[in-house]
């Protein structure tokens, strides 16, 4: 416990002041270009990562030679339908800056709801930069 505390406040300061939610906002450098990856072309590394996380809510990336893969996961949703949008990418001085929503099913069904779990695999330049994670 007292290992995991320590990093857990610096996380915890990192977000605060590297994507602008707290007192000491850091500028916006610029917007990243980003491709949303569909589960066609992941590779079957990244699909495991993504099986074994799935009931819960997860964040994470993966580098694969010169990309960044973001990856935002909404854990188990009790139905389909769901989508993630992604609100922000973006570059500080100090980090890459993604924030996420997910947006809910449009209808609902009546009948048996069959259990869903949302996530979203973003690729982009991997600027060796740590990411910051916020939905």
């Amino acid at each position: 416990m007292k290992r995991f505390l320590p990093g857990m406040i610096l996380a915890i300061l990192l977000l605060c002041t590297g994507c602008g939610l707290g007192a000491a906002k850091e500028e916006k450098i610029r917007d990243l270009e980003m491709t949303v990856v569909s589960d066609e072309v992941l590779t079957e590394e990244l699909k495991g990562l993504i099986e074994e996380r799935k009931e819960n809510p997860f964040q994470f990336t993966y580098t694969d030679g010169d990309s960044l893969y973001i990856v935002i996961g909404y854990g188990k949703q009790e139905t389909g339908g769901y989508s993630i949008a992604v609100n922000a990418l973006y570059e500080t001085k100090s980090a890459i800056c993604v924030s996420t929503t997910l947006l809910g099913p449009k209808t609902t069904k009546k009948g048996t709801a069959v259990p869903s779990y949302p996530y979203i695999v973003i690729r982009t330049k991997d600027l060796k930069l740590p990411v910051l994670m916020n939905e």
